[in-house]
C-alpha cells in the first residue's frame, strides 16, 4: 500500500510539471513586443492565386512551337503514341501534338495553327473552339473518335485556340 501511495504522488507530481511546463512554453513571453506568437498574429495570412497560366509555356514555345495559355491542369502536353487515352491533333508542316487528359472534365486555351483533324481520347467527349480569319468555329467530339476539323472541313487554315473535356 506504502508503494502505491508512493507511486501515485510520484506520478502525480510528473503530471502537474509537465502542465506547468506545457502552460510556461504555450504562454512564452506574452508581454514582449516582437515575440513569434505575436508576429504571426499581426501578419495578414497570405493569399495563393491561381492565374491558371501553363506551367513551362515559354519553354515549350521555344522547343515545340505550340503557344500554351492557360487551362486547369487537367489537359496535359504528353508525347505522342499509339495509346488511346490521348487527344491527338493533326495539323500541317508538323508533326502531331498530343495531349492526355487527367480527369472527368477540362479546359486548356491554346494557339495551334493549321490543325485539319483530331483522334479524341476513348473517355472524354471533345469540345473544340478555333478560328479562322475573323470567324470562331466549334466541333463538338465524342470520345475515342477520328474527325476532319478545320481546314480539312473548308479549305481554310484554322488555329485551335480551346479544347474543352468532358464525360
Amino acid at each position: 500500500m506504502k508503494t502505491r501511495n508512493a507511486l501515485v504522488r510520484l506520478l502525480g507530481a510528473a503530471a502537474t510539471a509537465g502542465a506547468l511546463a506545457w502552460a510556461v512554453l504555450a504562454q512564452g513571453d506574452a508581454g514582449a513586443a516582437g515575440s513569434p506568437a505575436e508576429a504571426v498574429a499581426d501578419a495578414a495570412p497570405g493569399y495563393a492565386v491561381e492565374d491558371y497560366a501553363y506551367p513551362d509555356a515559354d519553354k515549350i514555345l521555344a522547343e515545340q512551337d505550340i503557344v500554351l495559355k492557360r487551362g486547369d491542369g487537367h489537359i496535359v502536353l504528353a508525347e505522342c503514341t499509339d495509346s488511346t487515352d490521348l487527344l491527338r491533333f493533326l495539323a500541317r508542316d508538323r508533326e502531331d501534338v498530343c495531349f492526355q487528359v487527367t480527369a472527368d472534365t477540362g479546359f486548356l486555351t491554346l494557339e495551334l495553327p493549321a490543325v485539319h483533324g483530331v483522334k479524341t481520347d476513348d473517355s472524354a467527349n471533345t469540345h473544340l473552339e478555333m478560328t479562322v480569319e475573323d470567324e470562331q468555329v466549334e466541333y463538338d467530339i465524342p470520345a475515342d473518335t477520328w474527325e476532319g476539323v478545320g481546314e480539312s472541313v473548308d479549305g481554310r487554315e484554322h488555329v485551335l485556340v480551346e479544347i474543352n473535356v468532358s464525360n
